[in-house]
């Protein structure tokens, strides 16, 4: 099972989602014994990725919020 294939919340994966869309269209008995198996190992494959990078990103943030909040606490503290 994948995510929705909406072209722009994947960028990364677009191409490979056209093409996978595309054998579904173009092999529409073939798709359900495994035409396309290989598109979607693929697929499956970018979308890790993605959500490796947008992982690794959303860390960051957290991290530079993080230090951010402590170093207002700390001031706060201070000027008690």
């Amino acid at each position: 099972m994948h995510p929705p294939l909406t072209l722009h919340r994947h960028p990364m994966c677009a191409e490979i989602i056209e093409a996978f869309q595309k054998c579904h269209a173009d092999h529409p008995f073939g798709k359900f014994v495994g035409k396309c198996t290989e598109l979607k190992i693929k697929l499956d494959r970018c979308f890790r990725q993605e959500k490796a990078v947008k992982r690794k990103v959303n860390f960051e943030q957290s991290k530079k919020l993080k230090e951010k909040l402590q170093s207002q606490r700390k001031e706060t503290a201070g000027q008690s």
